[in-house]
């Protein structure tokens, strides 16, 4: 597999039911908050990863991925370009199946160490708008 692969993007949004917003904000003007409330009321578990939150849409927030004490199938990053490294090398080691950096989020080496340790990679996409496409 490559980073945005089709077949990645179509597997990832069938398969992955839990997945972990890092950089989740409450302020629903933030992009995080409107595409995390469309997954959520498209039957996906969000799980809110952000040090300065304590809950957002209804869920207990988590300061970093290892403090998660559920399985997570997807991360979803809503972070800069420049900061998202650490949070791939957080999934790979939480053993997530795959991580997703949102558009305008890229980091070259973040996605190939996470292609190596073989997650699904999606980089610089929106997963509103790539699963609004797909939608039946």
């Amino acid at each position: 597999m490559r980073v945005n692969d089709p077949e990645a993007i179509d597997r990832i949004l069938s398969d992955a039911k839990t997945i972990a917003v890092v950089g989740l904000s409450s302020d629903a003007t933030r992009a995080s908050n409107s595409v995390s409330r469309y997954m959520q009321s498209n039957g996906y578990r969000i799980i809110p990863v952000n040090p300065n939150e304590s809950s957002v849409l209804g869920e207990k927030a988590y300061a970093r991925l290892e403090d998660v004490p559920e399985k997570i199938d997807l991360v979803d990053v809503f972070r800069r370009s420049d900061e998202a490294g650490q949070h791939v090398d957080e999934a790979i080691r939480i053993g997530a199946d795959c991580v997703w950096l949102q558009e305008g989020v890229v980091n070259e080496e973040a996605a190939h160490r996470a292609l190596v340790a073989g997650l699904l990679v999606v980089m610089d996409r929106c997963i509103l708008k790539e699963h609004r496409k797909r939608k039946r």
